[in-house]
């Protein structure tokens, strides 16, 4: 099993011969919520960032870490990885189990919540936590890494439902796993005729650069289609490492994705959306996929904007960037509702053939249907 101590410690050493490079990276960050004892904090914020990191869990990789700017107090990099008093605050309305994925549950492990495709939780643990993780409370507390025998019912399940075409590995970050547990994880996805992609959700190509290693790509390569989709939220996160990484992942012909969740107080501006989404596309090569709008997570309510606010910036975002650099403003819907685009409408009005659409100008033109009965 890949537990919690076996993956702070690296004790494998076939791994620790591969890669250590990662690894190292894993070791010199924050580990635990007694590391942050090491970070340049003020005792009062140490103080806060201690009691807070007690209901959820606490790991920053070294290379994450070194992107903060300790003199900064509302640095967006900090913001989303140490632990605040504010996350204490629960608001009315906010949920241990934001989109359902417990009650679309039908085996464990396993969330069937779209008709041909399905959510696989190889490990509830990450390479770096997320202080707006909608997941955080499934991650806390349970708290398991990955075995073969604990996904059997998961691979069963998948089997006998042949309208599954995709399997999402998500969790967790499933590559925060070795890359022997992703092979085995691959091969028996891809042992299943009817299943045709892989999708990977992950924040390692952010935080943990290093461990995007020939290995890993080797482990992912095979039958199967495979996107990764990567959760970049600012652009200061986007560096030498971050590019190399993704570099590697396309030169293995994977398509990437990203998915950024918008956050108050770091990138909920046009210019830093802006720029976030013109350098993900023009120097990563990374198509941004979904601007979510922040999950009803527990003790989030300093981090999350207003509906109206996102649709105001994606509008903004619209007119200054390609269409290909442009995300999809979602919301994923409680009870499992699903993620629904929010971007604002375009359509003014409508009379009979003719429709009133306001272009990206401002301005409203009438566009009469030409169709043939």
């Amino acid at each position: 099993m890949t537990t919690d101590a076996k993956f702070n410690d690296m004790k494998a050493s076939d791994q620790r011969a591969a890669d250590p490079a990662w690894q190292d990276d894993v070791r010199a960050g924050v580990r635990h919520v007694r590391d942050l004892a090491a970070l340049p904090l003020s005792p009062a914020e140490r103080a806060a960032a201690q009691e807070a990191a007690v209901n959820h869990k606490v790991r920053i990789p070294k290379p994450y870490l070194e992107l903060i700017d300790w003199n900064d107090p509302s640095d967006p990099i900090r913001a989303q990885v140490i632990p605040s008093p504010d996350e204490l605050a629960e608001a009315e309305g906010e949920l241990d189990d934001p989109i359902a994925d417990h009650a679309y549950s039908p085996v464990p492990r396993l969330t069937h919540r779209h008709a041909d495709r399905v959510l696989l939780f190889p490990t509830y643990q990450c390479a770096v936590y997320c202080r707006f993780c909608f997941r955080k409370e499934s991650l806390t507390a349970i708290g398991r890494g990955y075995t073969r025998e604990a996904l059997e019912e998961a691979f069963a399940y998948i089997e006998v439902h042949p309208e599954i075409r995709e399997v999402i590995l998500t969790g967790g970050d499933p590559l925060s796993l070795p890359d022997k547990a992703l092979g085995e994880i691959r091969a028996r996805i891809e042992a299943i005729p009817h299943v045709r992609l892989l999708r990977i959700h992950t924040r390692v190509p952010v935080a943990l650069p290093s461990r995007i290693t020939a290995g890993l790509v080797g482990a992912l390569e095979g039958r199967l289609m495979v996107t990764v989709v990567t959760h970049f939220n600012h652009p200061r996160e986007i560096t030498d490492a971050t590019e190399a990484a993704c570099r590697r992942l396309r030169q293995a012909g994977f398509v990437l994705l990203n998915q950024s969740v918008l956050l108050k107080g770091v990138n909920d501006t046009v210019e830093v959306l802006e720029e976030l989404c013109r350098e993900l596309m023009y120097r990563l090569g990374v198509k941004p996929y979904y601007l979510h709008h922040g999950d009803l997570a527990r003790g989030m309510a300093h981090r999350r904007t207003t509906i109206a606010e996102g649709q105001a910036l994606v509008s903004a975002l619209r007119a200054r960037l390609s269409g290909i650099c442009n995300p999809t403003f979602v919301i994923d819907l409680p009870e499992g509702g699903g993620k629904v685009p929010l971007g604002p409408s375009h359509i003014e009005g409508c009379d009979g053939e003719t429709w009133r659409i306001r272009g990206q100008d401002g301005k409203a033109r009438a566009y009469r249907e030409v169709v043939r009965e």
